[in-house]
C-alpha cells in the first residue's frame, strides 16, 4: 500500500529520503494494523509518523524560506491542514473515539501521493536552479 517508487522523486536527495521515510513509517502503521498489533504498538507507530511528518514538514518549509519560493504560503497551508487533520485523528485514537481503519490509511496514502507529485514537484525545478541538495 505504501509502496516508494521513482515518480515520487523531487530530485532533491534530503527530500526524498525523508519522503522515503515517510512511506515507511505508513507501511510500518499498515502492517501493524493489518496484524492485529495493540493499541499500545498502533500508539506508538502513529506518534512517531506524526513526529516525522513535523519534521519533514518543517525541513521542507525552511527550504522555501531561504531561498524565497514564491508559493511558500500556500504550501505551508497544506501542511498546516494535514498536520490539524493528523493531531486530530492521534487525540481521537488515543482517546478511543476511533480506530486506524483501511480507509485512514487510504486517506495517507492519497494524501502523501497528490502532495508529493503534485505541490512537491512544483517546487522542484525551482529549487534544483538553486542548487538546493
Amino acid at each position: 500500500m505504501f509502496d516508494w517508487n521513482n515518480t515520487y522523486s523531487v530530485g532533491i536527495d534530503s527530500v526524498d529520503r525523508q519522503h522515503q521515510n515517510l512511506f515507511a513509517l505508513a507501511r510500518e502503521l499498515h502492517a501493524a494494523m493489518m496484524t492485529g498489533e495493540g493499541k499500545a504498538s498502533l500508539t506508538r507507530t502513529l506518534e512517531r509518523l506524526v513526529q516525522y511528518t513535523a519534521v519533514h514538514f518543517a525541513h521542507e518549509e525552511r527550504f522555501m524560506r531561504l531561498h524565497d519560493y514564491p508559493d511558500k504560503v500556500a504550501h505551508k497551508a497544506e501542511h498546516d491542514l494535514l498536520t490539524r487533520q493528523v493531531v486530530k485523528f492521534q487525540e481521537d485514537f488515543t482517546a478511543g473515539r476511533v480506530t486506524i481503519t483501511i480507509q485512514l490509511l487510504t486517506f495517507l496514502k492519497d494524501w502523501l501521493e497528490k502532495h508529493i507529485k503534485g505541490s512537491d514537484m512544483k517546487y522542484a525545478p525551482y529549487m534544483k536552479q538553486r542548487s538546493v541538495a
